[in-house]
């Protein structure tokens, strides 16, 4: 027998007896057993939760993919120098596009 198979078997046994154990205990403590069970088992998933939302809340935001206030021109797929705030678009053919921005992408042409 090798050590992992060592290690399955004592994993084995103890879940084995752990179940007795549990019904035994079930069986002579029922209630004050079961409010214990439900307690950790609350508990686990609340802590869990309680994780997650710590991870959320000390994780800093993405940098951006790209600067604000510049695009990338629909037709071309080169960046738009607009001189202007918010990205306002100085290049005509990228005021309004219709249709599907497919229809127009560089590769479709």
């Amino acid at each position: 027998m090798n050590k992992d198979q060592g290690i399955g078997l004592v994993v084995l046994v103890a879940s084995v007896v752990g179940i007795v154990l549990y019904a035994w205990l079930i069986y002579a403590f029922t209630i004050l057993i079961l409010q214990i069970t439900a307690f950790i088992a609350v508990a686990g998933i609340l802590g869990i939760a309680a994780w997650i939302g710590w991870t959320m809340a000390t994780t800093p935001p993405p940098a951006p993919l790209e600067p604000e206030g510049r695009g990338l021109s629909v037709h071309t797929g080169e960046p738009l120098d607009t001189g202007e705030p918010n990205g306002a678009a100085a290049d005509e053919r990228d005021e309004e596009v219709t249709g599907s921005w497919l229809a127009h992408s560089p590769e479709r042409t």
